[in-house]
């Protein structure tokens, strides 16, 4: 219905009827209120204009009037805020088992990554259908990650990462913007999502040239910085053992209990004191500064992938040479 509309952007995933329907329902309530206010000024403002003998009535202690105009626009508010906060947890809360693209923001470009190593620069490939999982992060300033027809905005902040999901539900190409001033080239920081089919998607995503996977690449970082003298995968390492460490708790030295997603990795590599695991001297150098924004990720990525299940595997340090080096995309 809306599709040709030139302020309605086309629906193109699975939460972007839901904020239409919410903001319609908005719209809809706000011009009832706007000409409901403004009838009932234009009838007071004649049925008591000034004349002899017509006086408005003053209206004294009702209570039937106090509680109507207070129960009803609560109703009405709460109603919103349901609404709203159901969407909201909705966008805030991926899927599991969502496809993880690592996302790099600077001035004035979008740098992404796939987890099978895939690398684009202002353009994004996705498969139709598929959860997919973006984990953001600025090399500089404030970015807004934001996709008209996937009804999805992200700031995107430095010396962090957040997160939005989508699952796009037909193919096409969509325009990704910045929507957050981000300096004098800020219009310029434009881009697409192409939205392919999963056959289309597979051909693209082995028919492309790969430095490997991002964990793969972040092993063989792991590896060069001898993260892997200190980070045993037994009991004898100087630092805690990484198997198994993403999606759980970590208990620090001073008693507090912390959940270990990306963001505390990405804090642990760069500031490794700032919260210290309970049981370990502070002896792990800061690496701030020493590794990119991409390395970082990649570093990021192969902790992740390092599950009980997967030790034996993915988790063994000796599978990549210590000189496999991840290859900077060209800007």
């Amino acid at each position: 219905m809306f599709d040709n509309f030139p302020l309605w952007p086309v629906r193109a995933s699975t939460t972007a009827g839901s904020v239409d329907a919410l903001y319609i329902f908005l719209v809809l309530l706000s011009a009832f209120m706007s000409v409901a206010i403004f009838i009932m000024i234009t009838i007071f403002a004649l049925r008591y204009r000034r004349r002899a003998g017509r006086e408005a009535e003053q209206i004294d202690g009702s209570n039937v009037l106090e509680f109507t105009w207070s129960i009803v626009p609560l109703a009405i508010f709460m109603v919103i805020f349901v609404w709203g906060a159901r969407i909201f947890f909705l966008e805030r809360t991926p899927p599991r088992g969502a496809a993880e693209i690592y996302v790099v923001a600077k001035q004035w470009m979008w740098k992404l990554q796939h987890e099978e190593g895939q690398r684009e620069i202002n353009e994004l490939h996705v498969p139709v259908g598929r959860d997919v999982r973006m984990i953001m992060t600025s090399q500089d300033v404030i970015h807004s990650f934001y996709v008209p027809a996937f009804r999805i905005k992200q700031d995107v902040i430095p010396g962090r990462y957040t997160t939005a999901w989508f699952r796009a539900t037909r193919p096409g190409t969509y325009h990704l913007f910045c929507a957050e001033y981000c300096g004098t080239q800020h219009s310029g920081m434009i881009g697409q999502v192409v939205v392919m089919e999963p056959a289309q998607y597979q051909a693209w995503l082995t028919g492309g040239a790969a430095s490997g996977s991002m964990a793969a690449n972040g092993q063989s970082m792991f590896l060069q910085l001898g993260c892997n003298t200190c980070h045993r995968f037994d009991t004898q390492g100087r630092g805690p053992d990484l198997v198994g460490l993403f999606g759980n708790k970590v208990q620090l030295e001073d008693g507090r209990t912390i959940a270990a997603d990306e963001n505390y990795i990405r804090e642990s590599i760069l500031n490794p004191s700032a919260k210290l695991v309970s049981g370990f001297k502070p002896i792990m150098p800061v690496f701030q500064g020493l590794v990119s924004e991409e390395q970082l990720t990649a570093l990021v990525a192969y902790v992740k992938s390092l599950t009980p299940q997967a030790s034996g595997a993915a988790g063994s340090p000796s599978l990549i040479s210590p000189g496999k080096q991840p290859q900077e995309p060209k800007e």
